[in-house]
């Protein structure tokens, strides 16, 4: 019989925070699965806990990832932990988590503390509805694609971000939503936890130089596009944009389909 895996939540900050059932889980698997091995031997050292710990993450996904499913697999206990808060968010848990379930093995989770969820809490913000998106993509067209979509959602609006990255994700919120409500929060549940409200016109310079992972959290509320999008990529036309291009670039600005737009200006400059 297949082993199990635990998808096991560890503190976002305060040690205190981990819950019984985290505790015996960690104590009782046969090994333990982490995306960095330092940091969860700290922790266990913490609790007088003594357990195998195997390195799974970004960069070893696939062959890590087959040798733990194997070992599930003869039999074997598995507890799945971040470096901090719930496992397979923001991480690529998820990915193992997806290949047990192909290969029929169990998979249960042990809740816990999730910054995303206590940022919200933080926020004070009143939309009812969140979409988390982690971190964005570092640069290129996926990036811009994510803001894109991002931009577009009605509510409540999470982002992770790096300390180097920071600034320039900042900025590039801005450019994306405009000077809409937003909160920065650190330190969750820390002693410096610390809950920084204002507008995103206010964070556009200041976050250069700073330490530790920051939680973005934007209350976004897009505006109505009543633009025609005929009219506007017939305008990009004008200024040389190919037609094929001025459509893109249309339905992405204004979330319509391409192919409608596309047929309108041909149309248009067959007249």
């Amino acid at each position: 019989m297949a082993g199990t895996l635990f998808i096991t939540a560890t503190p976002i900050g305060n040690l205190g925070d981990i819950g019984e059932r985290a505790l015996k889980t960690l104590s009782e698997v046969d090994f333990i699965a982490a995306e960095d091995t330092r940091v969860t031997l700290k922790l266990l050292s913490h609790f007088g806990i003594s357990k195998p710990v195997v390195s799974y993450h970004e960069h070893n996904k696939f062959i890590a990832g087959k040798q733990i499913t194997e070992r599930l697999k003869n039999g074997e206990s598995c507890a799945l932990v971040t470096d901090a808060g719930m496992p397979a968010v923001s991480d690529p848990g998820c990915e193992l988590v997806a290949a047990c379930r192909t290969e029929n093995i169990p998979v249960t989770v042990i809740p816990g503390a999730s910054a995303v969820v206590c940022a919200v809490a933080l926020s004070g913000f009143s939309k009812k509805r969140f979409s988390f998106e982690g971190f964005l993509p570092a640069s290129g067209k996926e990036r811009i694609d994510a803001l894109s979509r991002a931009s577009g959602y009605e509510g409540v609006v999470v982002f992770y971000e790096a300390p180097h990255r920071l600034q320039k994700t900042l900025c590039d919120l801005y450019d994306s939503f405009g000077d809409i409500p937003t909160v920065l929060v650190k330190e969750i549940s820390k002693i410096y936890e610390t809950v920084i409200p204002g507008k995103l016109f206010d964070f556009r310079s200041g976050y250069e130089d700073v330490r530790g992972e920051y939680v973005i959290v934007l209350e976004n509320t897009p505006e109505t596009k009543t633009e025609d999008p005929a009219v506007f990529a017939l305008e990009l036309t004008a200024i040389g944009v190919s037609a094929s291009d001025a459509a893109k670039y249309a339905a992405k600005k204004l979330g319509v389909k391409k192919n409608e737009i596309y047929a309108r200006i041909l149309n248009r400059n067959k007249k």
